[in-house]
């Protein structure tokens, strides 16, 4: 072997001896290790049983508290308990005593009311036995006697209900009639209105007998001419220095008469001329038509109307009832009733239309068929005019169902404008025949004496018989005769019915 043998064998040697030396050092390190480790582990080992000895004495005595809290609580549920059912068992013979009383009293009470049902019996027996002794005696029977007092207690009765009827009436009219008399007042004051009622005059004055020649013309040509051109009938009679103009139309009667004055003035009278003068009446005329029906709209503060509604309002300018101007009426009583509706706290503005537009049908009544009220009432609301204003107009002479407080005001304006002294006139036939009427009605009904018409129409007076009717019928006989007045007639303003019953007794000395 060589020197490098020799080496490599020194090394391996060397190796083994290394490997061995550090495998038991290894070792023995490792052992160590865990010998200290396993030390260790005794320890805690030890540290945990002594802490688990600990917490184990700790829960005894825990679990030791609890056990007596427990039994503490359920000897005092248990000692409540029993004070719960003392209680009870006291209460229980408190209530079986209760019963027993109740029972002894309901056997007292039973007790009694067999006494009672007896005496009652008793009672029963006597009464009617005394109501047999009284029928004997008085001669009558229990439903006679229990008739003649009901006749007796209402008859009294009714002399009571009377009275109180008439004082509660009293009060009533006289608050009413101060409260109305107030609010008319006010309204007259307010509206002072100075303005006459005209009238259409028909009649046109001559200068002389020889201008109705002239007006009638060569063979009446002239006269042919110009009621066909006015369309009216032109009247020439005996009647000194004066002609008549004749037309159901209002305004074409005042279109002839205007053109007939200026032809009487200018005397060119020939149908040329006619033609002339009467077309340029008739624009004046339209002009004055449309500047009326804008004075009344202004007049009564009722802006906002159509065209055509001014118009009529306007023809009403020449159009009369009674003598009185419609124009002026239709005016007036809607100042009246705007003043009434600021008074009552109604709509002042409703009253004021309706007040103006109530007897617009006039204007076109003698073209249509119908009543004005009906007539104008379709106008309005064909031109768009409100509903409640259109009832009242259509309900002023009740035609129609009054459905605002609007419309008894427009209702009572207008009988205030056409009532008030001055503002219409009647022929003495019509009057004459009213009157009439107001009796007759009156004397139609049963009790009816005698009755007499008085103040001009406005009161009737009616004596009854009274025999025949008491107290309390004077007061149901005035109302049905104020109703058959206002179904059956037409008058302005109010009627007043007043109804006197009068007892007279008469004996004779001898």
């Amino acid at each position: 072997m060589g020197k490098w043998g020799i080496t490599v064998i020194a090394t391996v040697l060397a190796l083994a001896v290394g490997f061995g030396l550090g495998f038991l050092v290894r070792r023995y390190v490792v052992g160590a290790r865990i010998k200290k480790q396993r030390q260790q582990a005794g320890q805690v080992l030890e540290k945990a049983e002594k802490k688990a000895s600990e917490v184990v004495l700790v829960a005894r005595d825990e679990a030791l508290k609890i056990r007596n809290a427990a039994e503490k609580e359920l000897e005092r549920r248990r000692a409540g308990l029993r004070r719960e059912e003392e209680r009870l068992q006291r209460r229980r013979e408190k209530l079986d005593h209760r019963q027993e009383r109740l029972e002894q009293q309901e056997q007292a009470l039973n007790k009694r009311q067999g006494a009672v049902d007896k005496q009652r019996n008793q009672i029963e027996r006597l009464r009617q036995e005394q109501m047999a002794t009284l029928e004997r005696v008085a001669g009558l029977s229990r439903e006679e006697a229990k008739q003649e007092l009901l006749e007796a207690v209402e008859e009294e009765t009714r002399q009571d209900m009377a009275g109180v009827i008439r004082q509660v009436e009293a009060e009533a009219r006289e608050e009413a009639d101060a409260r109305a008399r107030k609010i008319i007042t006010t309204a007259i004051q307010r509206i002072a209105s100075e303005q006459v009622a005209e009238v259409t005059v028909s009649t046109v004055s001559l200068p002389s007998d020889d201008m109705k020649g002239r007006i009638i013309g060569r063979s009446g040509r002239n006269i042919r001419a110009f009621e066909k051109v006015a369309g009216v009938d032109v009247v020439v009679d005996d009647t000194p220095e004066a002609v008549t103009i004749s037309c159901f139309d209002p305004v074409r009667r005042e279109v002839a008469r205007r053109a007939m004055e200026r032809l009487v003035v200018d005397g060119r009278i020939h149908p040329a001329r006619i033609e002339e003068v009467v077309a340029d009446s008739q624009k004046k005329v339209e002009r004055i038509v449309r500047e009326e029906g804008e004075r009344a709209a202004y007049e009564a503060g009722v802006p906002g109307l159509r065209s055509e509604i001014i118009e009529l309002l306007g023809r009403l300018k020449f159009r009369t009832s009674y003598g009185q101007n419609q124009h002026a009426h239709a005016i007036e009583t809607a100042k009246l009733a705007g003043m009434i509706a600021e008074e009552l706290g109604a709509d002042a503005d409703v009253a004021r239309a309706g007040g103006l537009l109530h007897d617009i049908g006039k204007a076109v009544d003698f073209e249509t068929e119908g009543t004005h009220a009906r007539i104008g009432a379709d106008i309005c609301r064909r031109y768009g005019v409100p509903e409640k204003v259109v009832n009242c107009i259509e309900a002023h002479h009740h035609e129609a169902e009054q459905n605002s407080i609007e419309a008894v005001i427009v209702e009572a304006a207008d009988a205030i404008s056409g009532a008030r002294p001055g503002a219409r006139r009647e022929s003495l036939e019509l009057y004459l025949k009213r009157i009439r009427a107001l009796e007759e009605i009156a004397n139609s009904f049963k009790g009816v004496a005698e009755s007499y018409a008085i103040q001009a129409g406005r009161e009737i007076r009616i004596l009854v018989r009274p025999d025949e009717v008491d107290d309390l019928a004077t007061i149901r006989l005035s109302k049905d005769i104020a109703s058959k007045l206002e179904e059956s007639m037409e008058y302005p303003g109010q009627i007043k019915v007043m109804v006197i019953r009068e007892v007279r007794a008469e004996e004779y000395a001898k």
